[in-house]
């Protein structure tokens, strides 16, 4: 890849001497498994997955220097022992920080875009949540319809704050040109929401989960991820006993829960970048949420390396095929041999991400509402 894909000049190397002091990795950690770009710039040629920092805050009203959260998290993320010798995994560096909030904004889209032109997962470490704004706009730029999941305790929808990270959703659902095909925002809690934000998103036939649904049945978290080219994650709506850095509410998602929907994306084949926000060093205890960031880091990872076992789904040897009746409609379903994972047909013989729980309903003879919310849009 020549001139490093032309993004070099955005980054400053990571700090190995601030995160690990006189550490030495063992051969199977991450610190030593995977290409850092600490005095010379990998080569990407072979890698899948790209790890990327961005501690920019001017956005959630914190001026002055980045945060300290990537190198928190790589600190962390580093220590762990390195399961998937398959995939190939680069750190690129952090993005600079801009004279202005938008140039770090636009150094970040830029960074991100030139890397799933490549064909590349980027994973950014923030930063506040609005740099999702930059994952969004890097997959704007090929100018096709995307589906977007954003796991988070609140809705970013708040016009009467000053700060982008209040209401960075409104710009992202709204702005023209829009690329946005559907939306689903999980785990939110409805003590922190307004009910009129859940009319609106339902009126634009976007799909909202409540951290009780989520809890109570996480597989159902999985299509809706599947199809998702980006996921947004605001470590907010992790409790504060598995995150202590969230000081917004107790309650929340599990370690686990959190684990399982990175695990999600990184299975996802339309995954394109994941961004995981709004960790604050300062109000960690011992690290524990930099630990959880890894850990959800290590999960990514897993997912990347179980998505090399599905099969196209051109390949129908590898799938069991079921044709259903459901209110005088007449369906397939697909069901992969490898994974398990399912897939329905829409009337236009698309075929889009759904759950089990969808197949039964749709033998039962009722109409599974994904379908029909599918149908919707």
């Amino acid at each position: 890849m020549s001139d490093h894909l032309n993004i070099e000049a955005f980054l400053s190397p990571v700090n190995l001497i601030a995160i690990a002091g006189d550490t030495i990795y063992q051969s199977n950690q991450v610190g030593s498994s995977i290409a850092i770009y600490d005095v010379e710039f990998p080569d990407l040629e072979l890698t899948e997955l790209v790890l990327v920092g961005c501690g920019e805050q001017r956005g959630n009203g914190v001026l002055g220097a980045p945060g300290a959260a990537p190198d928190c998290i790589r600190r962390q993320f580093y220590s762990l022992f390195f399961w998937h010798e398959g995939i190939k995994i680069a750190d690129i560096g952090d993005v600079k920080q801009g004279a202005s909030y938008t140039d770090t904004i636009a150094a970040l889209r830029t960074v991100i875009a030139a890397l799933i032109d490549e064909g590349k997962m980027v994973i950014v470490l923030g930063g506040s949540h609005d740099l999702t704004m930059a994952q969004y706009g890097a997959c704007a730029l090929q100018k096709k319809v995307m589906d977007i999941s954003v796991v988070d305790a609140i809705i970013d929808l708040d016009m009467e704050s000053p700060f982008p990270n209040d209401h960075f959703l409104m710009e992202m659902l709204t702005g023209e040109p829009n690329y946005i095909r559907h939306y689903n925002h999980i785990g939110f809690q409805s003590y922190l929401v307004h009910p009129g934000m859940l009319q609106t998103l339902d009126k634009l036939k976007f799909d909202f989960h409540r951290v009780g649904h989520v809890k109570e049945d996480i597989e159902q978290m999985e299509p809706s991820i599947r199809g998702s080219q980006l996921l947004s994650f605001d470590v907010n709506a992790i409790a504060n006993a598995y995150a202590p850095a969230n000081l917004l509410t107790p309650n929340g998602l599990n370690g686990e829960e959190a684990c399982i929907l990175m695990q999600y994306a990184g299975m996802s084949t339309a995954m394109q970048t994941i961004g995981i926000f709004g960790y604050d060093a300062k109000n960690d205890r011992d690290e524990l949420t930099a630990k959880q960031i890894g850990h959800m880091l290590w999960y990514a990872i897993d997912g990347v390396h179980r998505k090399k076992k599905e099969a196209a789904l051109e390949e129908r040897e590898s799938f069991n095929e079921y044709e259903v009746i459901f209110s005088e409609t007449a369906t397939r379903f697909l069901q992969s041999k490898k994974t398990g994972r399912w897939w329905m047909e829409l009337s236009n013989k698309h075929f889009v991400p759904c759950s089990y729980n969808d197949y039964q309903l749709a033998a039962n003879g009722e109409i599974p509402e994904r379908w029909f919310r599918e149908h919707q849009r």
